[in-house]
This record gives structure tokens, sequence and C-alpha cells, in this order.
């Protein structure tokens, strides 16, 4: 019997205006709180080499509630501000095991505020949910069921850029099971003019929403920057752009889940490349369709349902030359720039650059997994000349290096 997978489910609903107030203050008072304890541990690294963790900070929540300046923090629930202390200790457990960088200040003009609830800050009752602070359920639109009998662990709320508000519910799944084995196998390489193409031949369009919704979202930002700053119109505005935005984000995560989930049902094994979004956004001629894309939306999903399916998604080293190399005979070319797309290798065989490339992909992933050296293959160029690069780049926060603590 399989365990069961924790899984998110995510609804619209609509507050009333007293539900949407205490949640407001609620987003403030978390921002808050984040950002005094992110200050604080910070100041006692720098000044004491001293590291604070998750239970010093919660002592001196306490002690801060206790002052006259800061005695609003007693106006909202306490789950919500115990959560944000216990979400910058695992921000600061992933900056010393070198996976992030060093957390950053929340802003006040952040475009999406959240606030979690554990079990001990609502009430769930036969389908009803009522969070702390307040008398009244929340009013939500069930757009699909729950698993049957499921149990909320941690409830979070959030309003997005466009003003819509959201209510996520963390419960057990027990209908997620594995999908019966297959021995399909398939590489995948992304890229921008077809979002995917596969080792089999196929190419998947990239839809480009960003691209589709460019004039209207130019017209929305320059009547946004018109207006005086602080007035009632500028929100108005800047609502609408929201709007705008969270049409281009809905649909490409709807597209991004569909295929994600046909390749996952159908392959038992995908190989995909380590690529590394953020360096290649800073290419300003790039920056826009990349972020389009949504490279590293689409791997997070492949990789979470594959957990849930029992699938394989194995990870091709960055620096692997796969659009470089000859998948019929192994040999590699020189330099190849961007706005080559088919190329005659010196055997004869011609080649569409990015089947090409996923063919790489899949043989560079099946070598590994059957020398069994880990799910991360280093290039191995053919030749027996190693390309493998002996120091992987190191992901320095933008501050300080010594700010540990």
């Amino acid at each position: 019997m399989c365990s069961k997978v924790k899984r998110a489910f995510k609804y619209r609903f609509y507050p009333t205006g007293a539900q949407a107030a205490e949640l407001s203050r609620t987003f403030g008072c978390v921002r808050k709180v984040y950002n005094l304890a992110l200050q604080t541990r910070t100041e006692a690294w720098t000044h004491r080499q001293e590291r604070v963790g998750y239970q010093a900070t919660s002592a001196i929540l306490t002690a801060w509630k206790r002052t006259e300046e800061l005695a609003f923090l007693n106006d909202v629930s306490s789950v919500p501000l115990q959560q944000t202390l216990r979400h910058l200790q695992a921000a600061f457990t992933h900056f010393w095991a070198r996976r992030a960088r060093y957390p950053r200040f929340k802003s006040r003009k952040r475009s999406r505020a959240s606030a979690e609830y554990t079990r001990s800050g609502f009430r769930w009752c036969g389908g009803v949910l009522t969070l702390a602070k307040m008398s009244e359920p929340l009013d939500i639109r069930w757009s699909r069921p729950l698993p049957e009998g499921a149990m909320p662990s941690t409830v979070t709320v959030s309003r997005d850029a466009a003003g819509r508000w959201f209510v996520s519910l963390l419960c057990d799944d027990a209908s997620v099971r594995p999908l019966p084995p297959t021995d399909s196998v398939v590489g995948v390489d992304v890229g921008l003019e077809h979002l995917l193409t596969l080792s089999t031949g196929e190419k998947i369009a990239n839809p480009r929403h960003g691209r589709r919704e460019r004039v209207r979202l130019a017209r929305a930002q320059r009547i946004l920057c018109r207006k005086q700053i602080g007035s009632a119109n500028r929100t108005k505005a800047r609502l609408k752009l929201g709007r705008v935005h969270a049409r281009i984000a809905d649909r490409r995560a709807d597209h991004l889940h569909k295929v994600t989930t046909r390749l996952v049902r159908e392959n038992q094994t995908l190989v995909v490349e380590d690529l590394s979004v953020t360096n290649m956004v800073r290419n300003r001629r790039l920056a826009r369709s990349i972020s389009d894309a949504g490279w590293r939306q689409f791997r997070h999903m492949l990789e979470y349902k594959a957990a849930w399916y029992g699938r394989r998604v194995i990870v091709v080293d960055r620096w692997f030359p796969s659009s470089k190399l000859c998948s019929v005979c192994g040999v590699s070319t020189g330099d190849m720039p961007l706005h080559v797309r088919t190329w005659t290798c010196g055997c004869g065989a011609v080649h569409d650059r990015d089947v090409n490339a996923a063919r790489n992909i899949l043989a560079a992933g099946l070598a590994v997994t059957v020398c069994g050296a880990g799910a991360r293959p280093q290039r191995d160029v053919p030749g027996g000349q190693s390309a493998t690069k002996q120091k992987p780049p190191r992901r320095e926060p933008r501050e300080s290096s010594r700010l540990h603590g």
C-alpha cells in the first residue's frame, strides 16, 4: 500500500469587508515580523558573530508584542506570525546549504501577500472553513472536490496583484498512485521557437502568451505611469495591470500543466537539461522570451508529478554540449550560433538542431543510468576527451557572504 501524497488544492474565495480588513492586517503583521526577525538575525551575526535560530526569534516575538510600538501584533492571529518565522528559518537553511541566496526583506509593494495557518489557526467542519479571529466562514468557490474525508493540515490565504483572493488547502490525497510501468523513455529539449522538442521528433509549440498580450500590457503600464502616486486612480490602474499579468500567468500555467501531465503519463523516464534560467534571463535580448516560456515552471511541474506517479526524471548537466554533438556518430562540431537551426555532420547526417539536442540529452541520461553514476550526468565528449567541469559554479548571494546568521 502506497503512502499518501501531500497535495495542495487551491480555490478562489470572496471575503466580506470585515474578513478582507482582517486578512490585510494579518498580511501586514506577517511582513513586519519577517523583516524584524531578518534584521535581528543579520545584526546578531555581523556584530557578534552569533547565530539566532527559530526558537530565539519566537521568544523575541513574544517580547515585541509586549512593547507599545508593536502591540498591534496582538490584534491578529499568532499562528501566521509563528509560521513566517519558520519560513525564515527554512530560508536560512537553504542559504547555508548554498541552495539559495541570502533572505531578502519583504516589500510593502510586493504584488502577492499571503499568510499560513496551521490546524490551531482555523476550524474545518463539514467542508466549511473558518479562520482564527473571524466569526464567519470563508465564501469559497469549490471548483473541484477535495479528496474524500480530507482534513486540511495547513491553510494558506493569499491575494495576488489583480486583487483576487485564494485559499490553498494542504491535504493527504490517497487517490494519487503510481501509474502502470512503461518502457517508454524520452529526452526533452526546451526552446523558444518551440516550447519543447522531444527525442521522438515531436515538437510542442510555444503559445507565447506574453507576446499575445503585449499590446494590452503596454497600454495598462502607460496608464499606470500617468496616475498620481498614492491616488485612488493609481490603485485602480495597478489592479488593471495586475489582471493582465494574471491572465498571462494563468494561461501559461494551464498549458504547462497539460503538457507535463501528458509527458509523465506516457513515459517512464524523462531526461531534461539542467538550465540556469536565472543566468539566462540576464541576456536582455532573450529575457522576455525565456520568462514567457516558463522553463523553470515546466521543470518544477515535471519533477513533482513524476514523484507522484512513480516516474523518473534525469537531469543532464548544463554544460553538456547537446546541440553540438552528432547523435549518429558522436563527433562534436565547433561553435553553433542560435540562428543555425539545421546542420550537416561530416558523417553525412543532416540534423534538426532541437531534435538532435533532445536525442543527445536522452542518450546522456540513459548512459549515466546504466553506469550508475548518479542522476546528474556530467558532459562527456566522444573520443575519450573529458569535458567535465571540475568546479561547479558558485551561487553567491547578492549580500555579503559573511552574513550567515
